[in-house]
């Protein structure tokens, strides 16, 4: 009987003592305040933060929408820390458990509200849309990244700040690193400054067409903080550096705002003058007639007899169509092909072709009549 009773008091003594002067009372008591504000989370969670979605769903506004849904999880966490702050309240830690305790609960708030703040910079990045008038989408969309990772940053050295860890001196540690790391990684820094430069100068945008001089020709597909992806026409994807696009000519064809047809056609030289001009103006005239092509002022034109050519007389065609779309261009050109070749054998001339003739003044007696004199003067030129 007296073990018992030693036992019990045992058992009374450790309930009493608990944990960090606590009794095991207060801590089942704590632990039953933290699962209730648990479950009210869910009901928080399920009906409350239900019913604010469903009302900002209601209104035409999308910007209500895009905010529930981005306060949402750090929202279902408040119940949990208001949990943990009551649970803790109820335990009246003493000491080092108290101040830890205290220091836990601001650094969850602190997190909690940095949080809210990081994710409602998507829904309220419209305002920074205005740039895009002066700077690019990409160079806005990295501003937007660049605001996030400071929010963080910041709330990282408010939590340390909270624990007593200065961050002067790991700012001043970090900045040493960085020089460290800046000797050894040049060309990292090199192609991130390259890049920013390239979307504040508007050099090229996704989707533009471009071709970098020796290097690749293709649609650019995506400007990131090292490199740019710009996918081949064969459909094959190259990673260039920024640095590579910012030191080398770059070609921008989306940018073009018209595209040109720069032709030389070749007549016979049999050709009167009188067939000469008809062809020129029956090109002319198509060219200005057609809503395909731009007309002066707006776009230089030519169609004029050029030069003298080995085999023929060339005439030069200049002119710009009003799109840009290469396929469409494509068929413009076709059916400007087309009409001149109309214009030429209407006018009853000839495209020329690349001929020698060759004269022979005199071959000795035995040679064939094939390679007589006469004979060979009755046949012409010869291809």
């Amino acid at each position: 009987m007296q073990d018992f009773d030693k036992f019990w008091l045992l058992v009374i003594e450790v309930w009493r003592e608990g944990f960090a002067g606590v009794d095991v009372g207060r801590l089942l008591t704590a632990l039953g305040i933290l699962l209730i504000f648990m479950m009210a989370r869910g009901v928080f969670s399920r009906y409350v933060m239900g019913r604010v979605v469903s009302m900002a769903q209601r209104t035409a506004n999308r910007l209500d929408d895009k905010m529930a849904e981005a306060l949402g999880p750090p929202l279902r966490m408040v119940p949990l820390v208001l949990g943990i702050f009551f649970a803790t309240q109820h335990l009246q830690l003493q000491g080092i458990y108290a101040e830890i305790a205290e220091n836990v609960i601001r650094s969850l708030i602190v997190a909690n509200v940095f949080w809210a703040v990081h994710r409602i910079i998507g829904p309220w990045s419209f305002l920074l849309d205005q740039l895009e008038r002066v700077f690019t989408h990409e160079l806005v969309d990295w501003m937007v990244k660049a605001i996030r990772v400071a929010i963080l940053l910041v709330g990282a050295a408010t939590i340390l700040q909270i624990w007593g860890i200065q961050v002067g001196p790991i700012i001043a540690g970090a900045g040493l690193f960085g020089v460290a790391v800046a000797l050894g990684a040049q060309d990292l820094f090199k192609n991130l400054i390259a890049g920013i430069l390239i979307l504040a100068e508007k050099r090229f945008r996704r989707g533009d067409w471009i071709l970098v001089e020796g290097t690749v020709e293709g649609t650019v597909e995506n400007i990131g903080f090292r490199s740019t992806m710009i996918r081949r026409f064969d459909k094959a994807p190259v990673m260039v550096p920024n640095a590579k696009l910012s030191d080398t000519a770059v070609v921008n064809f989306s940018s073009m705002s018209h595209r040109r047809i720069f032709w030389r056609i070749g007549v016979e030289y049999r050709t009167s003058i009188a067939q000469l001009r008809q062809i020129r103006d029956g090109i002319e005239t198509y060219i200005l007639n057609s809503e395909d092509f731009a007309d002066p002022p707006e776009v230089p034109t030519f169609v004029r007899i050029d030069r003298f050519n080995d085999s023929s007389i060339d005439m030069l065609i200049y002119c710009f169509t009003r799109t840009t779309e290469w396929g469409r261009w494509l068929e413009i050109k076709e059916r400007l092909a087309c009409a001149i070749m109309e214009i030429v054998e209407s006018s009853g001339s000839a495209f020329a072709f690349p001929s020698q003739s060759i004269y022979v003044e005199n071959l000795p007696a035995d040679q064939p009549d094939e390679l007589q004199p006469s004979k060979l003067a009755n046949r012409g030129n010869t291809p």
